[in-house]
């Protein structure tokens, strides 16, 4: 009886703690399945926000994109309005070349029919400054021969040519030159007064005289002029403030002549 309830002891003791050893068996999988899933989740998190963030990176890039071609096509539209400017003064830019170039073969002639006047002018004109005069005819001549000049620079040479000679009949001048008198060249001051007197004295004043436009020659002046024709010398100098002066002047085709004023 005593070993029969030690054999039942003995195997209840064994039948409790049985089931121990199974629970701990069965618990240790499972707490380390936990904990590997709980590592899967950090992993999982951790890829999460790093996911996140690269999407928050890429919406603000996208918004700056977004930006940028929002800036585009405004600068675009209006590169497209300026090339639409740029081509309508292009073609007017070519209309105006062609127009040009019919001027150019235009007014060329014309320019050689100015030149061409105004040496028939110059040549019929009183005889003042006649080397200065027809070197710068001369070098029109040959300006019109170049072909690195432009047209407009050559238009505003002739034009410029003309305003100088206008400007010859609304002034006084006194030069120096060489005249010949009896035979012989002597040094003597020209005074111009426009182009209605054009008058010589020697140095010496002992000889005087005046350009007869009609008969185109010179005449002799008396002496009694001299006076008024040193001081209007003085005063075409600018050695003098002008002055009204009596001077002999041809009025008509006879050689008499008439007073008139040599002041500005």
């Amino acid at each position: 009886m005593k070993f029969i309830t030690s054999a039942g002891a003995l195997a209840i003791a064994t039948l409790v703690a049985a089931p121990v050893y199974s629970q701990q068996d069965t618990l240790e999988p499972v707490v380390e399945q936990a904990s590997s899933i709980n590592d899967s989740a950090r992993q999982s998190q951790l890829t999460i926000d790093q996911i996140s963030d690269d999407m928050q990176e890429r919406l603000q890039q996208y918004k700056r994109i977004m930006k940028e071609i929002d800036g585009l096509k405004v600068y675009t539209a209006q590169v497209e309005q300026q090339i639409g400017s740029q081509e309508s003064e292009k073609q007017d830019i070519n209309n105006s070349i062609d127009q040009v170039s019919y001027v150019e073969r235009q007014i060329t002639p014309l320019m050689l029919r100015m030149i061409d006047s105004l040496e028939s002018f110059v040549e019929l004109d009183v005889p003042f400054l006649q080397t200065e005069r027809s070197e710068r005819l001369q070098h029109l001549n040959d300006l019109m021969e170049r072909a690195n000049v432009d047209v407009s620079e050559k238009f505003r040479r002739v034009m410029e040519a003309y305003q100088i000679e206008a400007d010859y009949g609304r002034n006084i001048e006194a030069y120096s030159a060489e005249h010949e008198i009896n035979g012989q060249q002597q040094d003597v001051t020209y005074l111009r007064i426009g182009r209605v007197a054009l008058i010589y004295k020697t140095r010496d004043g002992q000889h005087l005289g005046i350009w007869n436009q009609q008969q185109r020659s010179w005449q002799a002046l008396d002496s009694k002029y001299l006076p008024e024709i040193k001081e209007a010398i003085r005063i075409a100098k600018k050695q003098l403030a002008p002055d009204l002066l009596m001077m002999p002047l041809f009025a008509n085709k006879s050689t008499a002549s008439t007073n008139n004023s040599a002041g500005q």
